[in-house]
């Protein structure tokens, strides 16, 4: 399998995964490794190696760039600009890089301004310290005013905070001290994205049943944000972020849109000209694939125009445009999950909670195939994480 191609007239994104971490979170189930940073240098040759491809087979110029990971903050600057400088991009593009609170400082800010990055993704997750223990996360509250105060001093005037809520041991006051926390940072965040914390297979967390988190607790998490963050001139655009008009992650939102993107580094997944395909899972074996001068392709898959329809759909009724009417039956199941007007279908408070109920519902010609396959309608589903 070749590197993929797209022309220059897509809007496209390009997602660069960092691997790397000082220490794997209870909750992660991400492609991340500890005690894996000797390789990163060699890691971001790869990586170049990989554009490079895509460039010699007509890759266009990205609109919105996104290194994440891992913690892509966790590599020394000039090796991250290094990176970004070999992204080919349209005028006023999105470059956006994940950060933990504990590694920025304004020098390294400063790096990554010169290297182009016009908003930073700060992986908060609490103000609470028994919370972040919960969670295994490394660093402290005090730590995330510093961040952001270097954030401001840089001079970058988008940002998002990003929190985890339902861990065990935390209350409703804590969470609610958080969101008020987060909201009186110096500069105030113009973008909040809250993930329900869930319990996944292979984790740390899914192995302690005892911290696994309570769906109608997550529920109130839930409504307590939507309520705290629309009060303070931050709306939902989808169903777990919040955003100042005109600060809304454009990257996600390619996403959302089932636009078109090529995912670079080890585990990274990609969609151009109707193809989805993944790299290969772990940094050793991508970095022999392409020594090689193999595909770092682990696999792929091509979804039929019904399949495409069903999936935009489903993507679509997520966000605050939501969907066409005509996509959702007018039937006494969806009272009160969905607001109507002429033209569009859009969730409400509630919808958003049971988002999974809802999009099992959509009208698409693939519906009938898909349920007959055995397609499951949970009964409540608490809004996920990216």
């Amino acid at each position: 399998m070749g590197e993929p191609s797209a022309g220059a007239g897509h809007a496209l994104g390009v997602y660069l995964h960092v691997p790397f971490c000082a220490r794997r979170c209870d909750y992660c189930a991400f492609a991340t490794w500890a005690g894996l940073n000797h390789l990163s240098e060699a890691y971001i040759d790869a990586c170049l190696t990989q554009l490079h491809r895509a460039y010699d087979e007509g890759l266009g110029p990205a609109a919105t760039i996104f290194v994440g990971g891992g913690t892509p903050s966790q590599l020394p600057g000039s090796e991250l600009a290094r990176l970004l400088g070999a992204v080919h991009r349209q005028e006023g593009a999105e470059v956006t890089v994940e950060c933990n609170p504990e590694d920025v400082t304004v020098g390294l800010l400063r790096t990554y301004a010169a290297a182009g990055v016009t908003r930073i993704s700060l992986g908060v997750q609490s103000l609470a310290p028994h919370v972040l223990a919960s969670l295994g996360r490394r660093h402290s509250p005090e730590t995330v005013p510093r961040a952001v105060a270097a954030i401001g001093e840089v001079g970058f005037s988008s940002f998002s905070v990003d929190l985890i809520y339902g861990a065990r041991g935390e209350t409703d006051d804590d969470w609610v001290a958080t969101l008020a926390g987060v909201l009186g940072l110096d500069p105030p965040p113009p973008h909040v994205s809250a993930y329900a914390l869930q319990a996944e297979p292979g984790t740390t967390l899914w192995r302690d049943p005892d911290r696994h988190p309570d769906n109608d607790v997550q529920a109130r998490r839930y409504e307590i944000a939507d309520g705290v963050l629309d009060a303070a001139g931050l709306p939902w655009y989808e169903i777990s972020n919040w955003s100042r008009p005109g600060h809304e992650c454009r990257h996600n939102q390619n996403y959302w849109h089932e636009g078109e993107y090529l995912g670079v580094g080890c585990a990274a997944h990609s969609h151009l000209d109707g193809r989805r395909f993944w790299n290969i899972r772990t940094p050793e074996r991508y970095l022999a694939a392409i020594a090689a001068n193999h595909s770092a392709v682990a696999g792929e898959e091509r979804l039929d125009s019904d399949q495409r329809l069903l999936e935009s759909l489903e993507l679509a009724v997520r966000t605050r445009e939501g969907v066409d009417a005509t996509a959702l039956p007018d039937d006494e199941m969806l009272a009160g999950l969905v607001a109507r007007d002429t033209s569009r279908a859009v969730l409400t408070l509630r919808g958003r909670l049971l988002a999974n109920e809802v999009a099992c519902r959509l009208q698409a010609p693939a519906r009938i195939a898909r349920d007959d396959a055995g397609r499951d309608c949970p009964d409540a589903v608490l809004p996920d994480g990216r």
